[in-house]
């Protein structure tokens, strides 16, 4: 359920969605006005379009991957990740070091980052961020995975963090936490409710500040002239939100917004030939994932919702999968942009990348799929449908995001090779797949995520402890699976340092995933994008080599973007069209459903 903190199925619509970046003014009255800009004064401003809506502006909510892009621009993290190879490097500390049992972080907190504000940002911001998490529960919904086994936190001096640890913790140096100003966030009274979307520009130490924002309609944001690394060279950035593909491609066209990402295999081949556009095709970091309900619970041993009892049997998911060709998927839907999907961390993470063995593999195989519902109970009556003992037919639901053309076109295929197995599907398209997935009133649905360079969070996501905490609740979970084994692999990796070792644990956390049938990885999706190069001079890709520019594990591609010469806009106005007011302005667009995460959601709301 895309990534991804806020239900998880919001963070997986990012993923599998096609989030758009325009570059817009923040008030443009028409296509018009972008013409005679530049000539007097007119501002330089990057829009990016994009096909999921904002969660929250909350640090400790977001969990779809358009927000946790926003906040990774507008938020120091303790580390940041080098845009050449993903290796831990500063960021709001500069340097750190442990004790000898690992159960003591101590890291030095740089002395020039400043909030928008004017006040330092210290280490006691930082305490104070970690430490809401550590008593608070609803501070903990979006990243709380990363501080559960935090025993202590303190500073002793501005410039000295101090993290006590229960056991040790591998991920120190890949805490994806925004670290938030103390003095603005210690008045907010419940967090749960609280969407920091109220008061502008909104306070914080990152490369960009928030100046506003509208619900389904766009973020925006000016460079930070303070920021410790140098300002970005936009004078504003806007995420503008686009529910339709080909609407965000045609604006693209015109010169209305400068990006779009999440193009389909055909978008991609016409925009090859069209003047001032560059088109970026590269490996992604995302997985597009069929998920099944495993039974929708709660820590409080509570079951709820409305899956399909017959997907609770091992045999049944399995018939499932042999009946799902994953390589008419890559070669049809994705036309050769993505890669067949087997493990849950991508390829291009490649020594957590798990393939599983031949004799563990679900290949394309009707006929073994046939047998295997044969054995279960499931026999196909006169009319050709597969019906159980009590003589129901065996009726399914796949939830799909409305606004993803990929769901789409993978239900239609599934609908036949299913059909011809005897097993009905109704495809759920809808511009919401959140609410049902949130109750458990699905049997399938179309998920997905955007891995980080550390896979803790995406792995975290599927244990006991991300259920919600009762039916009323939302929790960190991703599909809510609940698996004593994968618990076990998860607290082993969590803890072990030896990076051999941990590897060998993931895979094997892999391999239980794959082999429980809950998560069945269908493809990984190249990263599909274009901009406008008569508007941005240059970009950084991350990696730098063939690498992707939206949804990047850092703020690199939007922080140095560089404009190109005569692209600015005249302001004029107050509608979002066009290029032209002063600033940077981030819009985002409602996404289909969920997706998803960043983190890391894709189709259920990819979060980052």
């Amino acid at each position: 359920m895309v990534n991804a903190k806020v239900p998880p199925r919001i963070r997986m619509l990012l993923a599998s969605g096609a989030a758009t970046l325009l570059v817009a003014g923040s008030a443009v009255p028409s296509a018009q006005a972008a013409d005679g800009g530049g000539k007097d004064g007119g501002k330089k401003v990057l829009t990016v379009a994009v096909s999921q809506s904002v969660d929250s502006l909350s640090p400790f909510l977001a969990q779809k991957l358009v927000s946790t892009t926003v906040h990774r621009l507008a938020y120091e993290y303790l580390t940041n990740y080098d845009v050449r190879d993903a290796h831990p490097i500063p960021g709001l500390a500069t340097a750190w070091k442990t004790s000898p049992d690992k159960l003591t972080w101590t890291y030095t907190i740089r002395k020039n980052s400043r909030w928008s504000d004017g006040k330092r940002a210290t280490a006691e911001d930082a305490a104070w961020t970690f430490n809401k998490m550590m008593t608070d529960e609803n501070a903990a919904t979006a990243n709380g995975s990363f501080t559960a086994n935090f025993k202590k936190v303190t500073a002793p001096d501005p410039e000295t963090l101090v993290i006590e640890l229960k056991k040790p913790q591998a991920t120190m140096l890949a805490l994806d936490v925004p670290i938030v100003p103390a003095h603005v966030w210690e008045k907010v009274g419940d967090f749960s409710k609280f969407n920091n979307d109220k008061q502008f520009p909104i306070v914080g130490n990152g490369p960009f500040v928030i100046t506003d924002f509208k619900v389904d309609q766009f973020v925006k944001l000016r460079p930070n002239k303070d920021f410790w690394r140098g300002a970005p060279k936009f004078d504003e950035l806007v995420f503008k939100y686009y529910k339709d593909g080909d609407a965000a491609v045609a604006a693209l066209k015109k010169g209305e917004v400068s990006f779009v990402q999440g193009l389909t295999p055909a978008q991609a081949t016409a925009l090859k030939s069209a003047d001032n556009i560059k088109v970026n095709d590269a490996p992604g970091r995302r997985f597009l994932a069929l998920a099944t309900n495993p039974g929708a619970r709660s820590k409080d041993g509570k079951t709820f919702g409305s899956g399909h009892k017959a997907l609770l049997d091992p045999a049944v998911r399995k018939a499932l999968l042999h009946a799902t060709d994953r390589s008419t998927i890559v070669d049809k839907v994705f036309q050769g942009h993505a890669v067949e999907g087997e493990g849950y961390i991508p390829p291009r993470f490649a020594s957590y990348f798990w393939k599983p063995t031949a004799r563990q593999k679900t290949a394309y195989d009707p006929a073994k799929a046939a047998a295997l519902l044969d054995g279960a109970g499931y026999r196909k009556n006169g009319s050709g449908k597969r019906v159980g003992k009590d003589g129901k037919a065996l009726d399914l639901r796949v939830l799909c995001h409305a606004t993803d053309p990929n769901d789409k076109a993978i239900g239609k295929y599934l609908q036949e090779w299913w059909g011809e197995l005897g097993v009905g599907l109704k495809v759920d398209c809808l511009d919401n797949v959140s609410d049902p997935w949130l109750k458990g009133d699905y049997d399938l649905a179309f998920d997905g995520w955007s891995v980080n360079p550390d896979p803790d969070f995406v792995l975290s996501i599927h244990t006991c402890a991300a259920l919600p905490a009762t039916p009323k609740d939302s929790g960190a979970t991703d599909n809510f699976i609940c698996d004593k084994q994968f618990d076990g692999l998860y607290a082993q990796q969590t803890a072990e340092y030896d990076a051999a070792k941990r590897t060998a644990l993931v895979k094997q956390m892999e391999s239980r995933l794959y082999d429980t049938g809950y998560m069945n990885v269908l493809a990984y999706p190249n990263a599909v994008e274009a901009y406008r190069t008569d508007q941005i001079k240059s970009i950084k890709t991350m990696p730098e080599a063939a690498g992707n520019l939206w949804g990047q594990d850092g703020y690199w591609s939007w922080w140095s973007a560089e404009p190109a010469a005569g692209s600015s806009n005249s302001d004029g106005g107050t509608s979002m069209g066009v290029v032209t007011g002063i600033g940077v302005v981030v819009v985002l667009a409602v996404g289909l459903g969920l997706i998803v995460v960043m983190r890391r959601r894709s189709t259920a709301e990819d979060r980052e």
